[in-house]
């Protein structure tokens, strides 16, 4: 599967905050100041994922319904979808 520029961006972007977290942990900053950044990390990445599942959900759905003539039964995508979201967490 070929990664759309934006989610190569969330990522680089979280490795980012990633090191800056290090930084703050090597400084000793306050522990609500860490976990405040971490959680930013944990939010980042799963726009990164949903994002991903959405793109892939769609490539899915656009090659079944050219590949064939009959009417799509999208269900079993959508299942997948959820299914990966679902085991994210």
């Amino acid at each position: 599967m070929k990664y759309d520029h934006d989610v190569k961006m969330r990522l680089k972007r979280i490795e980012g905050q990633a090191r800056g977290v290090l930084n703050m942990m090597e400084q000793e900053k306050h522990c609500k100041d860490v976990v405040s950044q971490l959680t930013a990390i944990r939010n980042a990445a799963d726009r990164a994922i949903a994002s991903i599942v959405a793109a892939n959900l769609e490539k899915c759905i656009l090659e079944d319904t050219g590949s064939s003539g009959a009417s799509l039964d999208s269900s079993k995508y959508v299942k997948e979808a959820v299914d990966l979201l679902v085991k994210s967490r």
